[in-house]
């Protein structure tokens, strides 16, 4: 979801709810996203702007919330909102798109074979569940997606599986890591280098806790080593691209659009309109990344988010990129340590399928290829000593 440069730390609001009821509102809110993620993938069809579709996943969101009956918690009316504004990033570009009416790219449109990911968030009392997903316009089972597209896909869903087996109680964080790295080279591919997965908790989708993806020289040493604990929620952020040099690149036409406040930081902002963008910002999103769109002005919102942002009360979720002619798959899952053993939150992939992907190329580690075989929680035949191994 975001990279080294765009992620801080955040601490947890303290809650009166029991981890039952905690649990309730992730899940409830992963059921609004999955309906959502399902009716974009339906409306992602050739000549579809693109647009016109983040603005649907943004209204199906607040559609579905609003008709949810939530319990207040001492006497307090329970917010419910979007946790992640819906991005719908294509081929090359890595995450994050999301246009406003006035960009260069707003007028885009998906063409047949894109390659299209669809990442998607709402929060039920703070509970968030975000949700991203890979697909190829046009491609069935009748009509499969193959080549280097099959290949960014299949690896990006592989170690996505895999990941959701190694975030467990005991194991450790660059376990994660390491695996994710092993299953992208299979099938000549890498992980974007420096994406951050996090612990996340109540208002706090990027906790302290992390997991880097590919950690460049220098960056390894920015993310603290942890081990996964009981009682702990991670959104996970499988993001693999078939480029050969996996550094994010800046985009030249795409505007940022997404942003999120920083808690932690204060500062008076000089320009009054700043100041009450900066108070519509925290009335309509809280401490969730949201959408200029979002807001009154949109002439106005930007003279307020770029004063904010240059004094560190936001930080931009940057659009970036891989090189230009390669490809970009991307899966996103919240995950839950329960007593009773990691639990998915968000719902599987709606649109993948083997069937529909045809890479030619296939794991060959015994240990990654045992792992797989494994039901989520399910420790491997030589206990943690296994899962390290698969990861080395």
């Amino acid at each position: 979801m975001a990279n080294t440069k765009a992620a801080t730390t955040s601490k947890s609001s303290k809650t009166g709810s029991s981890p039952s009821d905690e649990l309730e509102n992730y899940k409830a809110a992963a059921k609004i996203v999955a309906q959502t993620v399902r009716k974009l993938i339906e409306l992602s069809v050739e000549g579809a702007k693109v647009i016109d579709l983040c603005v649907e996943g943004d209204k199906l969101i607040e559609s579905g919330l609003s008709t949810l009956e939530t319990k207040s918690q001492k006497g307090e009316k329970t917010t419910k909102g979007i946790a992640f504004p819906t991005s719908i990033s294509v081929n090359n570009i890595i995450s994050h798109f999301s246009p406003l009416p006035s960009d260069i790219k707003a007028g885009l449109k998906l063409a047949k074979d894109d390659v299209v990911k669809i990442h998607v968030g709402a929060h039920v009392d703070g509970f968030a569940s975000v949700h991203a997903e890979t697909i190829v316009v046009g491609a069935s089972i009748e009509n499969p997606v193959t080549g280097p597209r099959a290949d960014v896909l299949k690896a990006a869903w592989t170690a996505a599986e895999i990941a959701t087996r190694l975030i467990r109680v005991g194991e450790r964080n660059w376990s994660v890591t390491d695996a994710v790295s092993k299953v992208a080279t299979v099938f000549n591919c890498k992980p974007v280098e420096g994406m951050l997965s996090c612990q996340q908790s109540r208002n706090v989708v990027d906790g302290k806790k992390r997991i880097i993806l590919d950690a460049y020289q220098g960056a390894r040493s920015g993310v603290d080593t942890c081990t996964f604990e009981e009682g702990e929620v991670w959104g996970m952020d499988i993001l693999v691209t078939s480029a050969s040099d996996n550094k994010p690149k800046q985009t030249k036409d795409e505007r940022t659009s997404i942003y999120q406040r920083v808690p932690d930081v204060t500062y008076q902002l000089k320009l009054k309109t700043s100041r009450a963008v900066f108070s519509e910002i925290q009335k309509k999103a809280g401490t969730f990344p949201f959408n200029i769109r979002y807001l009154e002005d949109e002439k106005r919102g930007r003279v307020g988010v770029q004063e904010a942002e240059k004094h560190g009360l936001l930080r931009a979720y940057d659009v970036q990129q891989s090189l230009p002619g390669t490809f970009v798959a991307a899966f996103h899952f919240t995950l839950a340590l329960l007593p009773t053993g990691p639990y998915l939150i968000t719902e599987p992939p709606v649109w993948y399928s083997p069937e529909k992907v045809k890479s030619e190329k296939e794991l060959t580690d015994p240990a990654l290829k045992d792992l797989l075989t494994k039901a989520l929680g399910e420790k491997d035949d030589k206990g943690e000593e296994g899962a390290a191994k698969a990861a080395d």
